[in-house]
């Protein structure tokens, strides 16, 4: 029997990126790292919203009901106005995992003194994870690869598809059974 196929999606939250008055920076950058470090087969779609809290819960609502294992939202995630992807999240979440966006800040600190302006986090709506990450790709780079480890036994655990990763490049933990 052949493998199932993880759904992933990639939702990007740019009001400028949703009105084609920039390009979606995040989107691709996000499905570049996943492509390189899941060796599963996995199908990736990519979405742009406007900011807002309504429009993003919608769509991360959507995404969710319609059967995607794994949501990675980028940008929306910072201290301005119209910055409100953690509100969206939790109007549609059944749980946190707080430890998610903990470790992304403690390793984008490293990089940048403004790591702590952003308010990434994670959570679980049915059998999909969602993780909210900052919009530019060298940051995504570096939430990604502080958190992704936790990620394939975390889907495991809510009923999600399963994925197996590179573990040269991101080496996933499971407990042994036994």
């Amino acid at each position: 029997m052949p493998p199932e196929v993880a759904r992933i999606a990639i939702l990007t939250v740019s009001d400028r990126a949703a009105r084609g008055e920039y390009a979606d920076l995040g989107g691709p950058a996000a499905e570049e790292w996943l492509r390189a470090t899941i060796i599963s087969p996995l199908d990736v779609t990519r979405q742009i919203v406007a900011d807002g809290r309504e429009i993003v819960a919608k769509a991360m609502r959507a995404l969710a009901d319609g059967g995607a294992d794994l949501v990675l939202v980028t940008g929306g995630t910072g201290p301005a106005p119209r910055d409100r992807t953690p509100e969206a999240l939790a109007d549609i979440i059944e749980f946190d995992l707080p430890g998610f966006g903990e470790e992304m800040r403690r390793a984008s600190l490293l990089e940048v003194p403004t790591a702590i302006l952003s308010r990434q986090s994670a959570g679980v709506r049915g059998k999909t994870l969602f993780i909210t990450l900052p919009g530019k790709p060298a940051a995504i780079a570096t939430c990604l690869a502080a958190v992704f480890a936790a990620v394939p036994y975390c889907l495991d655990l809510i009923g999600a598809r399963r994925i197996e990763t590179d573990p040269a490049r991101c080496k996933a933990f499971r407990p042994k059974s036994g």
